[in-house]
């Protein structure tokens, strides 16, 4: 029996590198031989639980973990169309039968190989060009929800937009703000060195929320607008929300001209201090924005193109047989902006 290494949750803030059987392929799947996966901070709050609450009475159960996978198709199905031996593919953790990849599924992308069921181009995997490197190849799920985020916000060219938090998806939804010709995009963090990545990455103006009044700097920035009670606020159009924190949503509601709109894509932190009522002085309009129902595969070609753009999201890359440092790194603020784990030490 053939075995590989995977990588599971374990002990709280722990991984496990357990070895399981390398799967074979029936008719309808692909094998895919991972080259990069990242980490994600869905994979660091698995950690911090200690794996899901789906045992008996809520009890932690170990889950395996990686969702951002790319890697070669090494083995293809008899009934399988459109792939073959070598292509490179990025994966749809959405698109496996038996549950989210390395999110509460039976598989995981952190891992030496992956199984594909039930194999579709275009539903499963999507074949990208050789010219994209395995590392940036790995950002194309993360980038899909970004763009799921700026699809929701509607954003045209005649748009002022600020996105709070500069993160992989903060960062993702400026790239594709501007790939679209949104005309001025403002980023807000508090971390210099993610502002000087903003702007690297195309964004038009930065602002240290710990140092400047957010506010005041939208309205230098975007020029003077009103509320629905007529008093002065920044001309902003849309706002994003990809940090999580319940200032963001306190700044948004004090800074929201009439019929604003706030798009939230982050997992949002517990609040009690969060006053709703402010909504009513704006109009406000509230969108959530969860995954990517159509952009997971949309975003191939761009994420291709404009792959120098994208790289800059990524602070390290870690071989896999180095994967409980990789973690660490994502898990520990401040440490690493992006973290993407390289497979090509495997044999």
């Amino acid at each position: 029996m053939a075995t590989m290494k995977s990588v599971r949750t374990g002990e709280q803030n722990e991984i496990d590198v357990v070895d399981v059987e390398r799967p074979v392929p029936g008719p309808r799947d692909a094998l895919v031989r991972i080259r990069a996966c990242g980490i994600c901070g869905t994979d660091t709050h698995f950690l911090h639980m200690g794996g899901i609450p789906f045992g008996p009475g809520g009890s932690m159960i170990s889950l395996p973990l990686g969702h951002e996978p790319a890697g070669e198709i090494v083995e293809v199905g008899a009934e399988v169309t459109g792939l073959k031996a070598g292509d490179r593919v990025v994966v749809n953790p959405q698109g496996a039968p038996s549950g989210i990849i390395g999110c509460g599924g039976e598989l995981g992308g952190m891992r030496e190989y992956l199984l594909i069921q039930d194999a579709v181009v275009g539903e499963s995997v999507a074949v990208i060009p050789d010219t994209v490197p395995w590392h940036v190849a790995a950002l194309n799920e993360p980038m899909a929800v970004a763009r799921h985020c700026v699809n929701r916000s509607e954003a045209g060219p005649e748009d002022q937009v600020v996105v709070f938090g500069a993160g992989p998806i903060g960062l993702g939804a400026t790239i594709w703000l501007k790939l679209r010709g949104v005309r001025h995009v403002v980023v807000v963090d508090i971390v210099p060195a993610r502002l000087e990545t903003a702007l690297a990455v195309g964004a038009d103006a930065v602002i240290n929320s710990a140092t400047e009044d957010v506010t005041a700097r939208l309205t230098e920035l975007h020029g003077q607008g009103a509320n629905a009670l007529g008093q002065p606020r920044p001309d902003t159009d849309i706002y994003i929300d990809a940090a999580g924190a319940a200032a963001v949503f306190n700044t948004v509601l004090a800074s929201a001209k009439w019929h604003a709109v706030l798009v939230m894509v982050a997992v949002q932190k517990k609040s009690d201090d969060i006053d709703l009522g402010g909504m009513l002085r704006s109009e406000l309009t509230l969108v959530a924005s969860q995954g990517y129902p159509t952009e997971i595969f949309e975003v191939t070609p761009e994420l291709a193109e404009h792959q120098d753009r994208f790289a800059k999201l990524i602070s390290h890359r870690v071989p896999f047989s180095d994967v409980e440092r990789a973690f660490l790194l994502a898990r520990t603020p401040g440490a690493a902006e992006k973290v993407v784990v390289t497979f090509d030490d495997q044999p």
